[in-house]
């Protein structure tokens, strides 16, 4: 399996002087047993927002149609979108993050698409530095920040699209609208 050069582990939580292994977040991640995750820096943008704030990301891939292309992309020239719920942004607007940098040693790729990496050994971070203005940071890495009255018609259309998608904490989001 491939290693990263630079792997991170987001969290609200100030303070962490080693991470021990524990159950996965989300059942539905394919991976089994505790684990230390930790994601690559081009995937970061992903985790500079409130834990629990579901989000819709998503990017163009190398085997991403033209037609998809066109239908998420038209306008825009970002190399990636996050797409977060309006309910959410002033939560997002007073958030404070700690960026922990991970030795990559024993770090393997657990999912692709989602630039996520998992240790079954406990880590000690390199380096943590604290995050806000989350919105900037964003930004600054050439990816679009989409907000959006509802997140579910966007996560069905990606979920069926040709992109590299990563749908995160959608259990946090406003119920689906009726039509």
């Amino acid at each position: 399996m491939p290693k990263a050069a630079r792997l991170f582990h987001v969290s609200e939580q100030a303070g962490i002087g080693r991470f021990q292994p524990r159950p996965v977040p989300a059942p539905d991640s394919g991976i089994e047993g505790d684990a230390v995750w930790a994601v690559d820096e081009e995937h970061l943008a992903n985790f500079l927002l409130p834990r629990d704030c579901p989000r819709v990301t998503f990017r163009i891939a190398e085997n991403t149609t033209s037609e998809d292309k066109a239908r998420f992309f038209a306008h825009s020239s970002a190399r990636a979108v996050i797409a977060v719920e309006a309910r959410w942004f002033p939560a997002i607007s007073s958030c404070r993050l700690y960026l922990y940098e991970m030795p990559p040693k024993t770090f393997l790729l657990a999912v692709a698409p989602a630039g996520y990496y998992i240790s079954r050994e406990a880590v000690s971070p390199l380096a943590v530095s604290e995050m806000d203005n989350l919105v900037a940071r964003i930004l600054e890495r050439e990816v679009e920040l989409r907000i959006l009255p509802g997140l579910w018609p966007l996560s069905d259309a990606v979920a069926a699209s040709s992109l590299e998608f990563s749908i995160i904490r959608m259990k946090n989001a406003a119920p689906p609208a009726h039509s």
